[in-house]
């Protein structure tokens, strides 16, 4: 059996900067999401939320936006920070559509110089911004946000813990965090099993999995209030399945493209996920999950 541990890097690659693998990773796969993933109008790089009305890919991936907007109660007027905003595709929808001023980080120049291009033409500018920082470590004042967003971005933080105590410090008391994510179902694989996860985790340069009780307990931790977990794996499997679908369709050129040396490591591993992470939530290997926690308008007093 084989242990999937909190805190520590499973990664082939774990020698090197986590960073700045995260930023290769996003950066060599960009057209591999263009081409196959997301389009001009939703610019998702996460998976979409499939539910009765939801008839396309592209509408899908937007529903998620709408899901966890929903979820975290966002009113226009509030101040959003967008946790890993990859090219903006969260943080625009929040402005178009829930009337909020959004802040999108992310580690990457290239998607943050992208994401400004999407804010121009959009003529969003003025509404959300970008900047280059590391969600677990922010320049932001203590209170700055009324809603802290991480949309498939904190699986890829090592100490999920430090992501969570980072939102506590940036939420203004009654703030919420809202948080969708992939969570280890169990810390025990089998050879076969962990094959699979190892995959995985490398080719998304995801370096752990929190399980749903561990991530909550940091919540709690953090001194988070009305912490509540919906796992919505059933929500997100037709997209799981599209893109093993894919992959399983592409793999002759894959083959061809990777012997030939016109596919870099990155984007190579960045297949190889595509075509094992179906297997990962339809076997129960993990779920799928949104996290909501409020941060409480006052902290009671000791006599």
């Amino acid at each position: 059996m084989h242990l999937l541990l909190p805190g520590q890097d499973y990664r082939d690659r774990k020698g090197r900067c986590l960073d700045r693998d995260i930023v290769h990773y996003y950066e060599e796969s960009y057209w591999d999401y263009r081409t196959v993933w997301m389009d001009g109008k939703n610019l998702a790089l996460h998976y979409g939320f499939w539910e009765p009305g939801i008839r396309t890919h592209s509408q899908a991936l937007c529903n998620m936006n709408r899901v966890l907007a929903d979820l975290a109660a966002i009113r226009p007027g509030e101040t959003v920070l967008d946790a890993g905003c990859g090219i903006g595709g969260s943080a625009l929808w929040l402005a178009e559509n829930r009337g909020v001023t959004v802040t999108g980080i992310s580690l990457s120049p290239a998607q943050v110089e992208q994401a400004r291009r999407h804010a121009r033409r959009r003529r969003l500018a003025d509404r959300v911004r970008f900047e280059v920082a590391d969600f677990c470590h922010t320049p932001f004042a203590d209170g700055s946000f009324d809603v802290v967003w991480g949309l498939e971005s904190v699986c890829h933080a090592l100490d999920k813990s430090a992501f969570v105590e980072e939102a506590f410090r940036l939420l203004k008391p009654g703030g919420r965090l809202i948080c969708s994510d992939g969570y280890a179902m169990r810390r025990e694989y089998t050879d076969s099993e962990w094959e699979t996860i190892r995959t995985c985790l490398d080719g998304w340069q995801i370096p752990n999995l929190a399980t749903p009780d561990e991530f909550a307990k940091y919540l709690e931790n953090a001194g988070f209030a009305g912490v509540r977990f919906r796992d919505v794996t059933v929500h997100i499997l037709p997209s799981s399945e599209r893109l093993h679908r894919i992959a399983r369709l592409t793999r002759p050129l894959q083959r061809i493209m990777a012997a030939l040396r016109l596919r870099t490591a990155a984007q190579s591993g960045n297949f190889c996920t595509a075509l094992n992470q179906y297997r990962i939530f339809r076997d129960g290997l993990a779920c799928y999950g949104i996290f909501c926690a409020d941060k409480p308008v006052s902290v009671g007093v000791v006599a």
